[in-house]
C-alpha cells in the first residue's frame, strides 16, 4: 500500500489528545489470531510493545491501527498498516499531528480518523487511500469526536466527548448530529443484518448493550453487559464476543442468556484484553503490557 503524504505546516505537534495525554500513554501490543488453520489457532506478533499500539481495524487485506511514534521526547500517534500479504508494518500518515482510530469509510476508497488538531480540538477527518488526493476534515463544526463507526449510506453515529458523553447520529450530507443516547461506551459497530448500530451505555448503574435504529432514531435496550467490559465485537450477525482478562467470551444478541467461553488467549496475552477486531476466522486483539 501507498503511503499517505505527510501534511506538512498544517497544525503544530503541541495539541494533546483529550482523551489522553500523550507523554504517558500505555503501552500495549496487537496480536493477530487466525482461528482456522490445520494447526489450530495460530497467533502472530503485529506490533511492537515498547509504545501504544491500539484501536486494530481488521480488513480482509490488513489492519490499520493506531501507533505511538516517539521521537525528540515528544510522542504522538499516527495510523500504520500492516499487510497480511507481506507481513510488513508501514506507517500511513506520518504526519506533525496525532490520528487515531482508523476506520474503512463506505466506499471503502478512504480511512476515517479522529484528528488532534492544534487547538485540542478533536474532530473527524477523511485519508484518501489514493495518494494523490489530500486528506480532508469532514465535519468542521462536530467535536470532541472520540469514536465513530459508518452505515452504508454515508450515515455515522460518534462518540462525542462531555460530561456526559453522548452518542450522535448524523449523516456527511446533514452534517447535524442528532443525540440518542447519554452515558455510552466506546465501542459503536454497525450490524447490517439488524440494519441498526449497536453500542453500549450505563442506564440505572448497569452497563446495557444497545441498538440504535437509524430509520426510527429510537433505542432498544438488547441485553446486559459485565461492569468491567468497555468493548466487544460482532462474531456474527446474531453473536457478540468480548474479553474479561485474557480469555473471550461469547452470546447472542436474542434469545437465549447463556454466556460461553469462545477463546483462551491467556498463552499469548498474560495480562488483559482491550480490544479486538473480528474478520473472515481472524481476530486482531490488543494486549496491555506490563
Amino acid at each position: 500500500m501507498k503511503l499517505i503524504k505527510p501534511l506538512l505546516g498544517l497544525f503544530s505537534i503541541t495539541a494533546l489528545s483529550l482523551s489522553m495525554a500523550q507523554a504517558s500513554m500505555p503501552k500495549s501490543q496487537i496480536l493477530l489470531a487466525d482461528l482456522n488453520t490445520p494447526y489450530g489457532v495460530q497467533v502472530k506478533v503485529i506490533s511492537d510493545k515498547k509504545s501504544y499500539n491500539n484501536q486494530p481495524y481488521l480488513t480482509n487485506s490488513g489492519i490499520y491501527f493506531t501507533h505511538e511514534v516517539i521521537s525528540n521526547q515528544h510522542s504522538q500517534t499516527d495510523i500504520a498498516y500492516y499487510d497480511l500479504a507481506t507481513k510488513q508494518v508501514s506507517n500511513l500518515t506520518n504526519s506533525p499531528v496525532s490520528e487515531y482510530s482508523p476506520t474503512v469509510m463506505p466506499n471503502e476508497k478512504s480511512l476515517s480518523a479522529i484528528v488532534v488538531e492544534s487547538d485540542s480540538k478533536q474532530k473527524l477527518w477523511q485519508y484518501p487511500l489514493d495518494t494523490q488526493q489530500s486528506p480532508s476534515r469532514i465535519f468542521d463544526w462536530i467535536e470532541p469526536v472520540g469514536y465513530h463507526a459508518w452505515g452504508i449510506q454515508n450515515d455515522l453515529v460518534m462518540f462525542i466527548l462531555g460530561e456526559p458523553h453522548t452518542l450522535q447520529y448524523t449523516s456527511v450530507e446533514a452534517a447535524k448530529g442528532h443525540i440518542a443516547a447519554s452515558n455510552i461506551g466506546r465501542t459503536l459497530i454497525y450490524n447490517h443484518s439488524m440494519a441498526k448500530f449497536l453500542f453500549s451505555y450505563t442506564k440505572n448503574e448497569q452497563h446495557i448493550l444497545a441498538s440504535f435504529n437509524v430509520q426510527t432514531k429510537q433505542v432498544e435496550d438488547l441485553l446486559r453487559l459485565p461492569a468491567n467490559v468497555q468493548d466487544f465485537i460482532l462474531k456474527d450477525d446474531a453473536t457478540i464476543a468480548y474479553a474479561i482478562k485474557n480469555r473471550v467470551y461469547q452470546r447472542q444478541l436474542t434469545g437465549k442468556n447463556e454466556v460461553s467461553q469462545w477463546l483462551d488467549l491467556s498463552t499469548y496475552c498474560d495480562t488483559t484484553i482491550t480490544r479486538m477486531s473480528y474478520n473472515s476466522d481472524k481476530l486482531a486483539f490488543v494486549c496491555d503490557v506490563k
